[in-house]
C-alpha cells in the first residue's frame, strides 16, 4: 500500500480526531500556544513531520521505496496538513482560535494540538 487512496484519507481524519479531542479541550494546551516561543512551535511542528516521516516509512515503505519516494512525500505531507486542518476546524469551532485577534496565537495552538493528533492520524493511516 504506497498510494493514498480516499480511504487512507478518512482514516487520517478519524485518527487525527481520536487525540485531538481530548487536547484541544484541555487549558494547558491553550496556555501552552501562548507560553511557547515561536522558535519552540517550529521545533514541534518539525518532530511532527520527523516522526510522521520515519512511521510511514518504516510501515508503509520500507522494502519498497524505490520508485515511489513522490507517494512517500504525499503521505508524510497530506498525513500532517490534514491533522493541522482538523485540528483548525476544531479549536475554531470551540472558539479558541483567535483569528481576527491573535492570528499568531491560533496558529501556535493549532500546531501545539497537532502534535499528537498527527500521531494518532499516522497510527490510524496504518489500520486496514
Amino acid at each position: 500500500m504506497v498510494e493514498l487512496k480516499p480511504r487512507d484519507v478518512m482514516q487520517i481524519i478519524i485518527g487525527s480526531t481520536i487525540l485531538a479531542l481530548p487536547v484541544a479541550y484541555t487549558e494547558e494546551a491553550w496556555k501552552l500556544g501562548e507560553e511557547l516561543p515561536l522558535l519552540n512551535v517550529g521545533f514541534l511542528s518539525m518532530i511532527s513531520l520527523v516522526f510522521i516521516a520515519l512511521f510511514v516509512f518504516f510501515n508503509f515503505y520500507r522494502f519498497n521505496i524505490k520508485g515511489h519516494v513522490f507517494n512517500y512525500i504525499k503521505r508524510v505531507i497530506a498525513t500532517y496538513l490534514i491533522s493541522i486542518v482538523v485540528v483548525a476546524v476544531l479549536l475554531t469551532i470551540i472558539q479558541r482560535c483567535p483569528w481576527e485577534t491573535d492570528f499568531m496565537l491560533a496558529i501556535k495552538r493549532i500546531i501545539v494540538v497537532a502534535f499528537p493528533a498527527s500521531m494518532s492520524a499516522t497510527i490510524s493511516d496504518v489500520l486496514k
